[in-house]
């Protein structure tokens, strides 16, 4: 018995730091866009992204940054174009020096991964927090695990958990993911498990399925929640259903533990 529950916290392990590149984030026309923009829209989001790229170009070129942050996340997938990540760091800084914080963010993590720029932590640190200062939710996710992982900055496991907080209090619901790992571990707050449990949930209800995952974890075990293997079985499949392949690993060993019980 002690080995299947020591399988089943083994198989959703999660290092607290990580960071997120917006490769999805198309951001969306607001009251005055202009024409071109709302067309690349429209274009994108029916999958026409030869259209969609010419016209999100013709509104950078007009000087839009939304536009000119939408077309670095196409070179970033390659939609529409062949991928390459140099012309997306140009466009992601053409975006974030226009003041388009999800440009500077995005900046960020391939600064931090040196993916089309040379590496360089300390850059993606201070492009972070201009995106994060700046309103992007998604920039503080990414400064929090900067400090979190001690990547360009000293390790600091408060200031960790305070933008992880900011995060996840602002829709960024990884943010809640990792936030409930933190007080399940005691990492930068006191341990509390049943925060855990609650930040867990909030981030499963967001659609997050790692959060589905060791919510799943913890109602196996009985941490933070009431020990209860048909919830847990519940979470595991919704989150192995939404590809969290972890997940599917814990679903079969949550089976075996409802056999010996």
């Amino acid at each position: 018995m002690k080995k299947v529950v020591v399988l089943l916290v083994c198989a959703v392990v999660l290092l607290v730091g990580y960071i997120v590149l917006d490769r999805s984030g198309i951001e969306l026309p607001s009251f005055g866009a202009n024409k071109a923009y709302k067309q690349g829209i429209a274009f994108y989001n029916n999958k026409e992204y030869d259209k969609a790229f010419e016209s999100f170009k013709k509104a950078c070129d007009s000087g839009d940054m939304r536009a000119c942050y939408n077309l670095g996340v196409m070179y970033t997938n390659g939609n529409g174009v062949e991928k390459d990540f140099s012309k997306a760091a140009e466009l992601s800084k053409k975006a974030c020096d226009g003041e388009n914080m999800r440009g500077c963010s995005n900046l960020g993590v391939m600064y931090a991964k040196g993916e089309g720029v040379e590496k360089d932590l300390d850059k993606a640190v201070q492009l972070y927090k201009k995106a994060c200062d700046g309103g992007d939710i998604l920039g503080c996710f990414n400064l929090g695990s900067m400090y979190a992982d001690g990547d360009g900055v000293e390790k600091d496991l408060d200031k960790a958990v305070q933008l992880y907080k900011k995060a996840c209090d602002g829709g960024e619901v990884r943010g809640c993911t990792i936030l409930g790992i933190m007080y399940a571990k005691g990492e930068g707050v006191e341990e509390d498990l049943g925060k855990a449990a609650e930040l867990l949930k909030k981030a499963c209800d967001g659609g997050e399925m790692l959060g589905c995952s060791k919510l799943g974890v913890m109602y196996a075990k009985g941490d933070g929640v009431e020990k209860d293997l048909d919830k847990a079985v519940q979470l595991f499949k919704k989150a192995c259903d939404g590809g969290e392949m972890l997940a599917c690993s814990g679903l079969d060993i949550v089976h075996m533990l409802k056999e010996i019980e």
